[in-house]
């Protein structure tokens, strides 16, 4: 008698328990979108932060709340949109492929080194030391924060300067926020024609401290038929959307801090 009525308590509270949690479950219930998960497995799974959200996970809720935009993620790029466009039913609209770029010319045979540096190899530290290491204070430290940010191993410091091979670059951007100096900027990959220098100090103290700075002549901007280079706190820009990659500019510069259109 003892076995049975324990058997049919037993019994009964597994059914209010269950009852309950079927009850909980439809309570509570949060309906899926299913297009989240088709989104999800667009994306490439680096969960690198470059698209502005947590990781892929959050990107795709994003994407499928309509949020964010089909082209959001700067790693899948055109291929991934392509996909993920045609899951919302938009149309995906995909410029042309960003590389990083060093404006920093500053090599180890271009401008001196302030002495033997044997310490934590991070360009934030240093910079939030009040580290300098080399003459130039606008040039790139040369520790490899930037290297280090790298998820696909685009970067590495070359003679005391970092630089990227556009072929392994993905254009996440975290090598851009990870350069506590700012040297590092997304370009559009076509366009080869760009100032390795961010020294905005005069000609004279410019040449004193790198022998390939720009010296803010405006030579550049004389040469150019199209507006496309300015000089801006003695330091040359080039606008993009104006450059027709001649090429004028670089034949012109006395000091070949302008890369040419066939670089690359």
């Amino acid at each position: 008698m003892t076995i049975l009525i324990t058997t049919i308590v037993i019994t009964v509270i597994g059914i209010i328990v269950g009852a309950g949690l079927v009850f909980t479950s439809k309570k509570f219930y949060v309906e899926v979108d299913e297009r989240e998960a088709a989104v999800r497995d667009c994306l490439p799974g680096n969960n690198c932060g470059a698209c502005g959200y947590a990781g892929c996970d959050a990107l795709a809720a994003a994407i499928a709340q309509e949020i964010a935009p089909v082209n959001a993620c700067p790693v899948g790029g055109a291929a991934a949109a392509e996909k993920i466009g045609g899951i919302m039913g938009v149309a995906a609209e995909v410029g042309e492929k960003n590389v990083a770029f060093v404006r920093c010319k500053g090599t180890c045979d271009v401008t001196g080194t302030l002495g033997n540096y044997v310490g934590i190899q991070d360009c934030r530290s240093a910079v939030m030391s009040g580290l300098t290491l080399n003459d130039c204070g606008y040039g790139c430290l040369g520790l490899g924060s930037c290297v280090t940010a790298c998820p696909q191993g685009a970067i590495q410091v070359v003679n005391g300067v970092a630089v990227v091979d556009e072929s392994k670059c993905i254009s996440c951007g975290l090598c851009t926020k990870a350069c506590p100096k700012g040297l590092i900027e997304l370009k559009p990959i076509s366009k080869k024609v760009r100032v390795q220098c961010s020294n905005k100090d005069r000609g004279p103290q410019v040449k004193a401290v790198c022998s390939a700075g720009c010296i803010g002549c405006m030579l550049c901007t004389r040469q150019c038929e199209f507006d496309a280079i300015h000089v801006d706190q003695n330091v040359a820009h080039i606008d993009y959307e104006k450059c027709t990659q001649c090429g004028k500019c670089v034949e012109k510069c006395p000091v070949k801090v302008i890369t040419p259109p066939e670089a690359g």
